[in-house]
């Protein structure tokens, strides 16, 4: 027996600059089939001195928030395992 489950992630993200200085802000949420909701929220700060290039702001404020919600996922798996086994889960 195969299935097939769809999980959709969205990612928005925005900026705010103020004179030389830029901040980037990211939120994905994600939501799948059976309800599971969760939210992964990241941050960058540009530099004066850094080069004015939105993309890696973007890039790094995406990243953290998916690593956000990779922390949360992981949290919830490891509930859910202790809640069906009885025994907490270990992470290799």
């Amino acid at each position: 027996m195969q299935t097939t489950k769809r999980w959709t992630v969205d990612v928005v993200v925005a900026e705010e600059t103020e004179a030389d200085s830029a901040r980037t802000w990211a939120e994905v949420d994600l939501v799948a089939d059976d309800g599971t909701a969760l939210r992964g929220h990241g941050m960058a700060r540009k530099h004066p001195t850094d080069l004015d290039v939105p993309e890696i702001g973007e890039e790094l404020a995406v990243s953290r928030a998916l690593s956000d919600l990779s922390r949360q996922l992981r949290q919830v798996a490891a509930e859910d395992i202790n809640d069906n086994t009885g025994s907490p889960w270990r992470p290799t």
